[in-house]
């Protein structure tokens, strides 16, 4: 499969969970409610996942994940649409960053999938890792202040959507070579499950008050986990020098701060939606009446 293809497809997921994102947030800004909008936006988001997933059908996680950040970015223009407003110059110079290290990433390590799989020993020691880690998050968060309880479900959510990455690419490949058999394995299963769980996380750390928080590590804490499960599980591979290895780390660091930027920017003006008073407010003090001047 040509890499363009499934690079295209990740690029319109991005595109299209970034519109379906901010359609929901702008949608029940201002209540809370499931609106009519909230269901479109919803509609327009799983539509980009289901190209997400077709994009990591055919091409490596590496290579997908990477572009799919982009969504951070593509939410720029529309949520300066939805609020009557231009993007600050700050927000487009992060957005400028992320587009740079995301081609520069992709240029430089040329990621190629491969035959090569792990041997039981290493998946074993993966997944209780996986499991350890998401244990130890969500003991931290139950334990903690309202803005690391954020913290750290966000970061479960994020590993947790990480581990989804790596679950519906082995989901799709069973699908395309073996349908019959397909719901025999039981990737189909804990699929359901990482993903059930991921968006519980994502909810908990919502609930805890500190959007700005939660949002960007798991934004952050997503591309990070799938892309070293695709390394370390999938065999795939980045055929670079130490030297160059340290540069797209390098790299990676700067791309991570730069989803973090954004991705602030973003939660920051959702909670200041949500924190306005409604537009008829002041017309409702102008209307009460004066004081009387005798009192």
């Amino acid at each position: 499969m040509e890499t363009w293809v499934p690079a295209v497809l990740a690029v319109s997921a991005a595109l299209l969970i970034a519109g379906g994102t901010v359609l929901r947030q702008r949608a029940s800004a201002s209540s809370g409610a499931i609106t009519r909008g909230w269901w479109v936006g919803a509609i327009i988001a799983i539509a980009g996942f289901t190209l997400q997933a077709a994009a990591l059908g055919l091409g490596t996680i590496l290579l997908v994940q990477p572009l799919v950040v982009l969504a951070v970015l593509f939410s720029l223009p529309f949520e300066a649409w939805a609020d009557h407003r231009h993007p600050k110059l700050g927000e487009w110079a992060w957005g400028g960053v992320l587009v740079a290290c995301v081609v520069t990433f992709l240029l430089v390590a040329r990621p190629t999938s491969s035959l090569r799989r792990p041997d039981l020993t290493l998946i074993a020691v993966t997944v209780v890792s996986v499991i350890g880690v998401v244990i130890a998050f969500v003991l931290i968060a139950e334990r903690s202040s309202p803005h690391y309880r954020a913290l750290f479900y966000g970061l479960t959510a994020g590993v947790l959507f990480g581990v989804s990455a790596l679950l519906i690419k082995t989901v799709i490949y069973q699908a395309v070579h073996f349908p019959i058999g397909m719901f025999r394995h039981p990737e189909v299963y804990l699929l359901v499950i990482v993903i059930v769980g991921a968006i519980g996380a994502q909810q908990r750390g919502f609930g805890a008050g500190d959007l700005q928080t939660s949002f960007p590590a798991m934004v952050v804490m997503e591309p990070v986990v799938s892309m070293i499960l695709g390394i370390v599980l999938l065999g795939e591979n980045v055929k670079v020098s130490t030297k160059t290895a340290l540069f797209l780390g390098i790299i990676l660091a700067i791309l991570a701060r730069s989803v973090v930027e954004l991705a602030k920017h973003s939660a920051v003006r959702g909670q200041t939606l949500k924190a306005d008073p409604a537009p008829d407010s002041d017309d409702a003090d102008s209307k009460e009446p004066a004081p009387d001047p005798g009192s």
